[in-house]
């Protein structure tokens, strides 16, 4: 059976919920479930990077939302109430240090946590009546390798993405006998055009020797794709844990970089 031309006969789809679309691995996938007939609400705080992303799809639109915030997310929520949202990718995240625990700022670790994982929370928690009312949702979480492996000065990360994979997890135990898939996609090393410049506090060099040598990290769109394939899978069908990265890493230490 071919799935993929399985699914590709569906042409009335309902809407799919995309965080932190504003920019990298939420916008591009925006832009992957919009081509596969997706009303997408294409959600982040910075609007004016949406409106630019929603001006590419008439089935995109933007919509504002800081996750960190519950006023927010109701408002999401309620926008949502009285229609039929098949897709939530709580992609809303980021690192925000490369420091040790010795060195930590107690307060970059508090912003890693509250955006990955509380961000992703409140959001999950607040569309899930709608998947399951849909009768065939997916929830697709943006973990990382850094939520299986730690690494040194990484701390605030690897423990929130670790906090995303327990919560993966957790959900798809509670949700089980419900027509909600639960999908964690864990990327290693993606090169997009800000993630390393937001960690290293805008430091633009530092941020680049993260890649340097490496012919080809992976990119926005090729995590996009896991997350577009990942949904379009018949509904039966569910990726509990893709762990992706480019062919240069082969773990999270060993990466071939050519000088």
């Amino acid at each position: 059976m071919d799935i993929m031309r399985e699914n590709s006969t569906m042409t009335e789809r309902g809407y799919a919920v995309v965080t932190g679309a504003s920019s990298g691995i939420g916008a591009a996938s925006a832009r992957a479930l919009a081509k596969e007939g997706f009303k997408v609400i294409a959600a982040a705080r910075r609007v004016d990077m949406l409106a630019d992303l929603a001006n590419e799809n008439p089935l995109i639109t933007s919509w504002e939302l800081d996750v960190t915030d519950q006023s927010s997310v109701d408002a999401l929520a309620a926008h949502l109430a009285d229609k039929t949202v098949n897709v939530l990718v709580a992609n809303a995240g980021g690192a925000f240090d490369g420091t040790s625990v010795a060195d930590a700022d107690v307060e970059s670790w508090i912003k890693s946590y509250d955006v990955n994982v509380i961000g992703a929370l409140r959001t999950i928690k607040a569309i899930i009546p709608a998947l399951i009312k849909s009768g065939e949702g997916t929830i697709v979480l943006m973990g990382s390798t850094a939520g299986r492996i730690v690494y040194e000065n990484g701390g605030s990360y690897t423990a929130a993405k670790h906090a995303v994979a327990a919560l993966a997890e957790t959900l798809r135990l509670e949700l089980a006998g419900e027509p909600v898939r639960v999908v964690e996609l864990a990327p290693g090393m993606v090169k997009t055009d800000e993630f390393a410049v937001k960690r290293f506090g805008g430091d633009k060099e530092r941020a680049a020797k993260i890649y340097e040598g490496v012919a080809e990290p992976l990119t926005a769109d090729d995590v996009a794709e896991a997350v577009r394939w990942s949904v379009m899978l018949p509904h039966h069908f569910n990726i509990d844990l893709m762990v992706i990265r480019p062919l240069a890493q082969a773990a999270q230490h060993k990466v071939v970089r050519k000088l």
